[in-house]
């Protein structure tokens, strides 16, 4: 099983722009939905944005129209622009089996695999 790479994290100012990179190691999920998923200190994990193996993508409603995932053969993006502080959080990357992409975004998948998380931080 390939491993997922975060890089691309950092800090920024509200209204700037970030944008997050994974690596499929091991270009082994090309065929798998993929997905950003965030968690902020003292709050659960939510899904952030997630894309099917032909591309069709799904996002929370607190990032359209500001945030874009997009993906490779071996790479997942995620472009996040005109960021806000509430934005801020450890990004994780995540393959998994499932059904369709707004499925996915809210927690229904199987046989996920993580990345390490990168750490986002956005002050105002």
């Amino acid at each position: 099983q390939g491993q997922l790479v975060e890089t691309g994290g950092g800090s920024v100012q509200a209204g700037g722009s970030l944008r997050l990179s994974c690596l499929d190691s091991g270009n082994t999920y090309s065929r798998f939905c993929m997905g950003w998923f965030r968690q902020a200190p003292g709050k659960e994990r939510e899904g952030v944005a997630v894309v099917d193996h032909v591309g069709r993508s799904r996002y929370a409603d607190s990032v359209k129209g500001r945030f874009t995932i997009t993906r490779t053969n071996t790479y997942l993006y995620l472009q996040m622009n005109n960021m806000k502080s509430e934005d801020s959080g450890m990004y994780y990357c995540a393959a998994m089996t499932c059904t369709n992409p707004d499925q996915a975004l809210h927690g229904f998948y199987t046989s996920p695999s993580w990345g390490q998380g990168t750490q986002v931080t956005v002050s105002s």
